[in-house]
Formats: structure tokens, sequence, C-alpha cells
């Protein structure tokens, strides 16, 4: 008798601890996955009730599963626009969480130094004017590389993607050509190339074809060993994806009265990087919900030590003022 209270004592403690688990359920952004899933995997360490499911499919697949309301958070590189705000049934949050930088990373084996492109042809590779890797233009800039008479191929987002956002927000702040003929958009008519699905699928089609040229998270080009190009920027200096370029683009930018969103890309200093962005989670706003409670919980932590994991990851922490502010936002 004993020895079945014990196990029926014991028994209900187990069920007690597993209907207390609460599982929260996201999708989104492929842009900041890795630093996600290292976020939720840290997390749940230290609070063992709560368990996160992400999809990564896509800042536009994220959006669309906010305003559904069939996920407890969404997540994209690309703020929300008024139209699609004014679609949701309750009100949406934007929370910047990291910043990252979307690489221009390349495949030509037989060149052994670093390439450096300039914004007038980065544009013209992507419409199409330019096909060949030893194009003058393209040579002029790198007199000490060989460059091989080769096509290129340009490799897009075929899905929608906050990546494809941040990239043509900045082609279109550099060309009015681009911005005619293509556009800022989560989702745009491409004039020449293949696509690939998510920031994953771009980086093993860039990966796989010589000659081809895509646009990717750093992460995900660091992470596949390729190789990225030097982006002249605003300031006229030619510089790679790093942190420190990443965060110098965010250095004079003042998100609060933007409402907490907003774009970074072709900044003004000598040391930024001109393709750099914020990564939002989306959060609905509804009361008397456990699930965004602990959304909210994990965000605390998220801005606060979370902020530790960014750079070995390949993303550069948020602003120290920002995060504050950010702080205030989320415990109301």
């Amino acid at each position: 008798m004993r020895l079945f209270s014990l196990l029926f004592i014991s028994l209900a403690l187990c069920s007690t601890s597993a209907s207390a688990l609460t599982k929260i359920n996201g999708a989104g952004a492929t842009f900041p996955y890795p630093i996600y899933s290292k976020w939720f995997s840290e997390y749940q360490k230290i609070n063992k009730d709560v368990q996160f499911n992400y999809q990564s499919i896509g800042s536009g697949g994220g959006i669309r599963q906010v305003l559904k309301e069939t996920v407890d958070f969404g997540a994209t590189d690309a703020p929300m626009l008024e139209k699609e705000m004014a679609k949701a049934k309750s009100p949406i949050t934007h929370i910047p969480t990291v910043l990252g930088a979307v690489t221009v990373a390349y495949n030509l084996p037989e060149v052994s130094g670093d390439l450096k492109l300039d914004a007038k042809t980065l544009v013209n590779i992507f419409l199409g004017t330019i096909t060949k890797w030893n194009h003058k233009d393209i040579a002029i800039l790198n007199p000490d590389l060989k460059l091989p008479a080769k096509d290129i191929l340009p490799v897009y987002r075929a899905d929608g993607s906050g990546t494809t956002n941040i990239f043509t927000d900045y082609m279109s702040a550099v060309s009015k050509d681009f911005k005619d003929k293509v556009g800022v958009g989560k989702a745009v008519s491409w004039p020449i190339g293949i696509g690939g699905k998510g920031n994953e699928g771009v980086t093993n089609m860039v990966k796989q074809t010589p000659g081809s040229i895509g646009y990717i998270e750093l992460a995900y080009a660091l992470n596949n060993n390729l190789k990225t190009v030097a982006i002249k920027n605003k300031s006229g200096k030619f510089v790679s994806p790093t942190i420190e370029g990443i965060s110098a683009s965010a250095a004079k930018t003042d998100l609060a009265s933007q409402g907490f969103k907003g774009s970074i890309v072709n900044a003004d200093g000598d040391d930024a990087y001109p393709i750099s962005a914020f990564t939002y989670i989306l959060l609905p706003t509804k009361t008397n919900n456990v699930q965004l409670e602990e959304v909210k919980k994990f965000l605390v932590w998220a801005l606060t030590k979370g902020q530790s994991f960014t750079k070995e990851l390949h993303y550069a922490p948020l602003p120290a003022n920002l995060a504050k502010q950010l702080l205030e936002v989320v415990k109301k």
C-alpha cells in the first residue's frame, strides 16, 4: 500500500510538472535564426518550464503568421508596413533584438585575393548589365586580382524575405535605376539570376556554384567559409562585413524616435558597413495571455544576458542605450 501511495504521488508530481510546461510558438526570419536558436537553448537551461518552437520560414511568413495569430511571436528583418499593421487584430510591437549584416558572398575558386565592389558595380551585376567577372568595371576596382572570363550568376531569395528587404533597401538607396526597375521589398522581381529558399538556400547555391554571387546574412557566410565582398561605403572606404562595421552603422541612429523600427543601410561613418540592419521580434500585445508574458520574460533576458552571445555568432549587440529603452517597453 505504501509503495502504491508513493508511486501515485510520483506520477501526480510528474503530471503536474508536465502540465506546467508552457510552449511558445514563433516563426519568421532566417536572418537571426542562428542567434535565436542559441538563445532558446540557453534560456531553457535556466527556465525549464518554457519550450520554444521557432520556424525559420522567412520574414514574410513570420508577418503572415502573426497577423493570422497562429504563433505567439513573429520575427522579421523588414519592419511591418502600415498596411500590414492595419490588418492586425491587436497592436503589434517591434522589438529590435540584435544587429546583423547582409553580406555579398561569391564563389570564385580561381581568385585568391579579396574582391572589392562599389555600389554602382554591385547594382549593375544584379540588374544584369555586368555579366562577366572580368568586366572592366570590376577589374578597375580590383587591379591586383586576376579575374576570370566567367559568367556571373546572381542568386537571390525566392521566398518573402527580410534579407531581400535589407539588400534592396540598400540598392535602392544608392541607385535610382535600381529603385525604379526593382525597388524595395521582401519579394521583388529580379531581372536576372536564380532563387534559393531562405538564407540556407542561397548559401548552398552559392557554395555549390562557381561564378555565383548572392546576398546572405553574415553568420551563414562565415559558417560556410564563403568569401565576402568588401563594399565601398558612403565615406568612400571599402569595408568588409565585421561586428565593428555593423555597430558603426548603428552608432548615430535614434531608433526610439522612429517607433523602434528603421533603416541603417548606407549609414554615415568611415567604418560603417553599408548593408547592416536591425532584426525584430514582433510582439502581439494581447492581454491576459500566458504565452505573451513568457515571451516578455524571455525578451528581458535576451536584451540583457542574451546580448553576450551575439559576437560569437557573428551578430552585433544592441547599443546599450537602446537596450535600456527596449527593456522599459517590454516590461510595460
